[in-house]
């Protein structure tokens, strides 16, 4: 799909905490073009810090989540159809990234293509903790190569920033843990 600056986006697929998640899948599964929903318009943050690359237009801070672990929570209030911020790691291969999941507990890799994904296992981007929800208040897109989030409604400071995995490479077997009303229970 060709976003409304005329950037070509496809939406990727996402493995977080062992969780990988199928180009296309919105909060129902339901495949949907990203450029319905989201704008590549970039609003300024009502802060800066020194410490918070360009790229990450709104301050998020890590911290401990109900959902799972650590999470990504707003460190400010962010608008619905704003670019929220992006993560950074390693370029690797598909095949790369499946031999990974098999080595750790948790993993974060995005694969951008057939053949390519990114790890970012390493990374120090606090989108990186970005939890699954059956009722997210972001989406994750790539442009232009990059991993972006987008906030899809607007999220209150102290909300935590989730996105929807859509179907896992576990099948099933992973049980959801984000307490949404309409939670559809396995991952």
């Amino acid at each position: 799909a060709v976003g409304s600056a005329g950037h070509r986006q496809h939406e990727a697929a996402l493995t977080v905490a062992g969780i990988s998640a199928a180009p296309g899948a919105d909060s129902t599964g339901v495949n949907r073009s990203v450029a319905a929903s989201v704008t590549t318009t970039t609003a300024t943050p009502a802060t800066t810090t020194p410490d918070r690359p360009a790229y990450q237009k709104f301050a998020v801070e890590v911290r401990p989540s109900a959902i799972d672990g650590q999470g990504a929570f707003a460190a400010e209030p962010i608008p619905a159809r704003r670019k929220i911020g992006e993560i950074r790691g390693e370029s690797i291969s598909v095949q790369e990234a499946r031999i990974r999941a098999t080595r750790s507990e948790r993993i974060m890799i995005v694969e951008l293509s057939a053949r390519k994904a990114i790890d970012f296992t390493r990374s120090a981007d606090p989108m990186r903790y970005t939890n699954h929800s059956c009722a997210p208040n972001a989406r994750l897109c790539i442009a232009n190569g990059r991993v972006e989030f987008y906030a899809v409604k607007d999220i209150a400071l102290g909300d935590e920033v989730t996105v929807n995995y859509g179907p896992t490479h576990h099948e099933g077997r992973l049980a959801c843990q984000c307490g949404a009303p309409g939670c559809i229970g396995r991952l």
